[in-house]
């Protein structure tokens, strides 16, 4: 399936009105830092040498807006055309994810939602078949609690103890309604694909399913600077089976999907938007099948400002920076082929996340063993960068 990558889609519905980084592969050199305007894509990395590096800055956005714009690398709608990886022109540029050697941290269960989902996936051990009943019984029990319990206050710790007493508490309650976030690593930094590559899912897996998000760019001082969209792929069999395969079920070769930019915040952008964001989701498979969905970040059980607090400071730091995936509340429960086995991925599926200031990340899926392996890590990139003279 040709991948729907149309600039008046992937683009912001503001188009270029806010400062939006990105990274470009440029056949014969190599990764470069990328300012998209509308008269153009432009290589900044004489200014900045790797994303990590611009965000760490005191003004990243001043920094992106002032750099000398010499080096024009193509038109945006040209660029995105080519990065499509099932038709690609190797010796044109094509979009990256739009970070580097920033970590990849994820949230869990931040949606009463996937929440619930969560705790179906553990209590049904990973079995589709048996993920309907399981569904039905849970929100019949706890589903009109949660609602409006805010995590770690004194009603969620009486709502824990009523559940531990019916015999319902799981470890995905303890992180949705307690004091503490599920924070964990999604992926290595560079290990990222962005806007039109495969993503991927173990051939192994039979419930699986793509998380759209909202993810966070954040500095080594831990101040939030921008935000992208993100795709958590998620093998929710092998969760189900046990939480210690969450390795296995969340960190395969492009299960993690970022993009098509970064969106810096300025004066037409700002942690106020990801607040209010909807993020969408659409799925169409080969086979004429057509899912869709929307998330509110308005009903999200931890503000993002919060999220990112739990997640550096005093006990961690990221000398790098990171990015943080906020967490879903999409988890497709609609059956695909058969009665009562839900949703789950198939090669060729296309999916398209988008919000209407942060644009659209349009990628296919395939097995993690077929798709293109993951070769340029981080030793690559300084090698690289240091034989072009960038270092």
């Amino acid at each position: 399936m040709v991948l729907a990558l149309d600039p008046a889609k992937i683009l912001p519905q503001d188009c270029c009105a806010g400062i939006l980084i990105g990274r470009v592969w440029l056949p014969g050199e190599g990764p470069a830092v990328v300012l998209v305007r509308d008269d153009g894509v432009f290589d900044i990395t004489r200014a900045a040498a790797t994303v990590a590096g611009l965000l760490n800055q005191p003004d990243p956005a001043a920094i992106a807006a002032a750099a000398p714009r010499d080096r024009p690398i193509g038109a945006v709608a040209d660029i995105i055309a080519n990065s499509d990886a099932g038709a690609r022109d190797g010796d044109r540029p094509w979009f990256l994810a739009p970070v580097d050697l920033q970590a990849v941290k994820a949230c869990g269960v931040t949606f009463v939602r996937s929440l619930l989902e969560r705790v179906v996936e553990e209590q049904a051990r990973g079995d589709p078949a048996r993920a309907a009943a399981m569904r039905a019984s849970l929100r019949a029990e706890i589903g009109g609690d949660l609602a409006n319990v805010k995590p770690g206050s004194p009603a969620a710790e009486r709502l824990k103890a009523a559940l531990q007493q019916r015999g319902l508490w799981s470890q995905y309650l303890e992180v949705g309604i307690g004091p503490d976030a599920e924070i964990f690593t999604k992926c290595q930094p560079l290990a990222s694909v962005g806007l039109g590559a495969d993503i991927g899912i173990n051939p192994r897996s039979v419930w699986s399913n793509p998380e759209p998000e909202i993810v966070l760019a954040i500095n080594a001082a831990g101040a939030i600077v921008g935000a992208t969209l993100g795709n958590d792929v998620n093998l929710r069999d092998f969760e189900g089976r046990s939480a210690l395969l969450l390795g296995k079920a969340k960190d395969n070769n492009g299960s993690s999907a970022l993009g098509p930019f970064l969106r810096l915040f300025d004066g037409s952008f700002s942690l106020d938007d990801v607040r209010r964001a909807e993020v969408a989701l659409e799925v169409r498979g080969t086979d004429g099948y057509v899912l869709n969905g929307n998330s509110e970040m308005g009903m999200i059980g931890r503000d993002p400002a919060e999220l990112a607090a739990q997640a550096i400071g005093p006990m961690h730091q990221y000398p790098d920076g990171f990015v943080l995936f906020l967490g879903t509340m999409f988890a497709p429960v609609e059956d695909r082929d058969v009665p009562g086995q839900g949703f789950t991925h198939k090669p060729g599926d296309m999916v398209t996340i988008s919000s209407p200031k942060l644009g659209a990340l349009v990628n296919r899926v395939g097995h993690s063993d077929q798709i293109p392996p993951w070769e340029f890590g981080a030793l690559a990139l300084m090698h690289n960068l240091a034989g072009r003279g960038l270092l």
